[in-house]
């Protein structure tokens, strides 16, 4: 029988309220709500960005080798540039300290109560392990699609 640990990403979108400065309440953080593409959730709720959209924002933001210097200036939160610049000892956005062979974006799951897409992102690269993290988008259709946080490390274990 399949077993989802629903907790890390509710404390993971939890994290990203916090740090966004959003109020979500606790019925907010649970799962309920939360759906990724292809499990029948075609249309955004009102005013919100979509699975499908987040999908084609993070592969257009990381591309095949990861962000470019416009893309990093122009759609990632102030918030987390300062994480970002705060984070010395690697590439905060890649987690990484090095520029991967290849980038692919997995299934995006939206919270719409909480306002927040994720998506695991893998990097490849030549002859290492991949690697694992997730990135978080805003889903609020007034602003545009920006990356909001990023978590390194993989959830999914």
């Amino acid at each position: 029988m399949f077993h989802f640990d629903f907790r890390r990403p509710v404390v993971a979108v939890a994290v990203c309220a916090a740090v966004l400065g959003v109020a979500v309440p606790a019925v907010a953080a649970a799962p309920v709500g939360a759906a990724p593409v292809g499990a029948g959730q075609h249309r955004p709720a009102a005013g919100q960005y979509d699975a499908k959209q987040v999908h084609a924002f993070l592969t257009g933001f990381y591309g095949q080798h990861g962000p470019s210097p416009a893309a990093r200036k122009n759609k990632v939160t102030e918030e987390l540039k300062k994480k970002a610049a705060a984070t010395k000892d690697y590439d905060l956005l890649l987690c990484a300290q090095n520029t991967p062979r290849s980038i692919a974006i997995g299934k995006v799951t939206t919270a719409q109560s909480a306002g927040m897409g994720w998506a695991t992102v893998t990097t490849k690269w030549g002859g290492g392990p991949d690697g694992r993290f997730t990135a978080y988008v805003g889903l609020d259709a007034s602003k545009p699609l920006k990356l909001a946080d990023i978590v390194c490390g993989d959830l999914r274990r």
